[in-house]
């Protein structure tokens, strides 16, 4: 598909069919009034996404030459919405720690007035970003799609160990229906097993001694995002760091941006009072997740150590949820 649409609207279409397992995932947990394992699972896909899969993607790239290549305009504009959306999680949590009068980071405790003020602020949050996703949709494929096109390497950037650009180019194996079909038949089949892998999760937790909230954060998104994870490292592997990058932390800024939000207004149709509110050492997981990522991606190239990085601080959030 990136041969026929571009790496910028396939990776984009890559995203969304993934994360459409993610919503099915998600509304099949929020009516069986699994609140936390919601959340928890969204916030590990983002986690995994931007951590892991990036990570895995860097150590993959540099596997193959020295220095990765990729636009940095767009890579900030896409980590500064990640920023954004990771501070629309941050309020919600301030705003708990200073209803509930305790500031630790494992207090749960708010009254029925504070639980009703944080609905109203999670609600409206959540139809303010579903508006500023639609918003960057527009910009990405619009009026700014040229800053998300793959660069031309320049012959210096060669000699440093970029990869020079094939002099024949590689041809699609499928059309564009052909491989959106298969996209779609896949994510319809997952969709089946949704349900009963959300009933499991409570056997499963007992049974094995494993947090849920373990489960939901580390091994459901790993599950639910197998392919894209696969995808995104096989095309880092190919040189293709527009699409790796449009994958990862595009597919992380639709979840955050869009997923959570959409729940939020399904839990509030179905009467279901599902916030943005995240456990605060949720929340400090995302913020130095979305912050090491920011740093690492400005410059607009990558190397194995900057995936090595991403891997060891996900395998850190990790070992703190196990223990936690």
């Amino acid at each position: 598909m990136s041969f026929k649409l571009g790496q910028t609207l396939a990776g984009l279409l890559n995203a969304s069919f993934g994360n459409a397992v993610e919503i099915i995932v998600g509304v099949a947990a929020l009516l069986k009034d699994e609140l936390v394992i919601v959340q928890n699972s969204m916030l590990g896909s983002i986690l995994s996404n931007i951590l892991l899969v990036l990570g895995c993607s860097f150590l993959a790239a540099g596997a193959v030459e020295q220095e990765s290549n990729f636009q940095v305009t767009a890579a900030q504009a896409q980590s500064s919405l990640m920023t954004l959306s990771c501070i629309t999680l941050i309020i919600p949590a301030a705003y708990h720690s200073v209803k509930s009068g305790n500031t630790s980071l494992f207090s749960n405790a708010l009254d029925r007035a504070g639980l009703d003020g944080l609905l109203i602020i999670s609600r409206g949050t959540a139809i303010l970003l579903l508006g500023m996703y639609v918003a960057f949709l527009y910009f990405q494929l619009k009026t700014h799609h040229h800053l998300f096109e793959a660069q031309v390497p320049t012959e210096d950037e060669i000699e440093r160990g970029a990869r020079r650009p094939p002099t024949e180019p590689e041809e699609a194996q499928m059309s564009v229906i052909s491989a959106g079909a298969c996209l779609l038949f896949i994510t319809v089949v997952t969709s089946f097993c949704a349900d009963y892998l959300v009933a499991s999760i409570e056997e499963f937790a007992t049974r094995y001694s494993i947090p849920k909230s373990f489960i939901g954060l580390i091994l459901l998104p790993i599950v639910a995002n197998a392919a894209e994870h696969v995808t995104s490292i096989w095309m880092a592997m190919k040189g293709q760091m527009e699409l790796t990058i449009g994958i990862c932390v595009g597919s992380s800024i639709q979840i955050a941006s869009f997923v959570i939000p959409l729940l939020v207004v399904v839990g509030w149709a179905s009467g279901h009072e599902l916030t943005l509110f995240f456990a605060n050492f949720e929340t400090v997981s995302l913020f130095v997740a979305v912050f090491l990522v920011n740093t690492l991606i400005q410059d607009g190239k990558s190397n194995y150590m900057e995936g090595l990085m991403l891997v060891t601080l996900y395998l850190v959030i990790a070992l703190a949820f196990w223990v936690s």
